[in-house]
């Protein structure tokens, strides 16, 4: 008899140290036979899932035996292997608690697709889901997910999404692209420290129909001329903002010819505006 046919009879009656040897075994037939055994528990069984290495088959044996994947640790595990199969995967992210859900979206070895699907179903359960989630949720997680809950429109958690380290200006751009979105959320975005000076986020202020004429008037020495001319295009604005734009476009034209003859510019621009 071979010493893979006896380890895989051994295999399925091991006890202590024995069964956890073998669960550092290489053969697939020896890691096949621990399944049948019936001294192997969760944790063991966790241990097995660890084994980045594993073959895909022992994977799929244990995603096939519903009784393995009553232990929400072992689902877990399974969801989280790199080897586990596509459809597998996204079979048991349906099952994953909130918080594992978000470390899929974030995790660096995650495929695209996964972390996608993992994103849609936090998005699918924010309607659902008490504040207190929706606070961890603003603090920790991905930019989409964020950026939902800021355009919910609660001044407490719309707080917390603009610290969130995950969250980019390109969501907070996304967000600000909404027309129905609440004042205090506009608001929080002005005066937040990081977003309050990131230019691209200020001409998207500006832009917008929800924004308080008087922190419009506040931003728009910081806006370059060409984007000034741009957003004082007909229909961009309300028309009331467009005179005020317009306003500022003559202010700083007479301004720079005059510098010009003047050979000097003593309240130039800011050094980004060359439009």
């Amino acid at each position: 008899m071979s010493d893979v046919t006896t380890n895989r009879e051994r295999a399925r009656i091991a006890t202590g140290e024995e069964l956890a040897l073998l669960l550092h075994h290489s053969a697939t037939d020896v890691l096949l036979a621990l399944l049948d055994n019936p001294a192997l528990d969760d944790a063991q069984l966790c241990l097995l899932l660890e084994r980045k290495n594993l073959p895909g088959e022992i994977l799929e044996e244990v995603a096939r035996r519903k009784p393995l994947l009553k232990s929400y640790r072992v689902k877990r595990a399974l969801a989280f292997h790199p080897r586990t199969p596509r459809l597998i995967s996204l079979r048991l992210l349906r099952d994953l608690y909130l918080m594992d859900l978000v470390q899929v979206t974030l995790s660096p070895g995650v495929s695209a697709e996964l972390k996608r699907n993992a994103e849609e179903q936090l998005l699918a359960r924010l309607p659902q889901m008490p504040l207190g989630q929706k606070i961890t949720l603003a603090r920790r997680g991905p930019p989409r997910v964020a950026g939902a809950l800021l355009a919910e429109g609660h001044i407490q958690i719309a707080t917390i999404v603009l610290d969130n380290a995950n969250v980019t200006e390109a969501q907070i751009l996304k967000t600000l692209w909404r027309e129905k979105l609440p004042t205090h959320v506009i608001q929080a975005i002005a005066q937040h420290r990081k977003w309050s000076i990131t230019y691209n986020v200020r001409l998207a202020l500006v832009r917008h129909p929800s924004s308080p004429l008087a922190m419009v008037l506040a931003f728009l020495p910081e806006i370059t001329v060409s984007d000034l001319r741009e957003l004082a295009s007909p229909g961009i604005v309300s028309e009331g903002l467009r005179k005020y734009l317009q306003a500022e476009v003559h202010r700083r034209t007479r301004r720079s010819e005059k510098a010009a003859r003047g050979g000097a510019n003593p309240e130039g621009p800011p050094a980004s505006e060359q439009g």
